[in-house]
């Protein structure tokens, strides 16, 4: 992947879950990070599907995963996977202790159910 423009590797991530869903207390699935912003949002498969919502409202087209041993990079605009691109600021997941889905506390038992 060359780097697009709009990438912005030296932004640092904006906390270590979904902005939104942290705000009002729900959960996500798997996270996804803005490579110009640094914006974190949930996945498509999470209930609020943060990161594609924030890509869509602000013209920010890349993201990456946030998830621990990924780092593709997925680009809203052209519908392109790519496999690697720039290395951006740390960190560059979730915690390791931060279970997926998650956050732990918030998930509800029956949530593989919820997102039928």
């Amino acid at each position: 992947m060359t780097t697009p423009n709009g990438i912005d590797p030296s932004v640092p991530p904006s906390g270590t879950g979904c902005a939104e869903c942290d705000a009002v207390g729900g959960w996500w699935v798997h996270l996804r990070r803005c490579a110009r912003c640094g914006h974190i949002g949930c996945c498509d498969d999470s209930p609020a599907k943060h990161a594609t919502a924030h890509a869509r409202s602000t013209g920010h087209p890349v993201i990456q995963s946030f998830e621990p041993g990924e780092d593709w990079f997925w680009d809203y605009d052209t519908s392109e996977l790519y496999e690697a691109g720039p290395e951006l600021a740390p960190p560059v997941s979730r915690p390791l202790d931060q279970p997926a889905p998650g956050p732990a506390g918030r998930v509800p038992a029956d949530w593989a159910q919820t997102l039928r």
